[in-house]
């Protein structure tokens, strides 16, 4: 049994936001990488693509999710089930949000048009 809390160092500041890893394989979870987003008001993530599908859960606030031209909105108490391999931005709604987000160990990030995985750092 593992009991991991959130850290600096396990911390990724980004322009869109700040990622909190919590379970992954450096911190003894061998299948699942979960991890805290917070978003600003009126912040999005870059469009991208994640090779792994990703269960978003929001904690506070509200998201709007754009995967392959269609939107969704989703708030505390819904989760958001982001298949893999699709493009997609996440963006808050009406001010700041947070979120926790699971998927399979190993995933990567992909920029549309690019076949060079990206490693997350928070999910590792």
């Amino acid at each position: 049994m593992y009991v991991v809390s959130e850290s600096e160092q396990r911390t990724t500041v980004t322009p869109a936001g700040a990622m909190s890893g919590l379970a992954g394989p450096s911190q003894g979870s061998t299948e699942i990488s979960t991890w805290r987003v917070e978003l600003g008001a009126g912040a999005s993530t870059p469009v991208h693509i994640i090779d792994r599908e990703q269960v978003w859960m929001p904690l506070w606030g509200e998201f709007e999710a754009e995967v392959d031209g269609r939107c969704e909105q989703v708030t505390a108490g819904q989760a958001l089930i982001l298949p893999a391999g699709v493009v997609r931005q996440l963006r808050t709604a009406g001010g700041p949000g947070a979120a926790l987000v699971a998927m399979a160990v190993g995933g990567r990030a992909l920029m549309p048009g690019s076949d060079t995985g990206i490693p997350l750092p928070w999910a590792e």
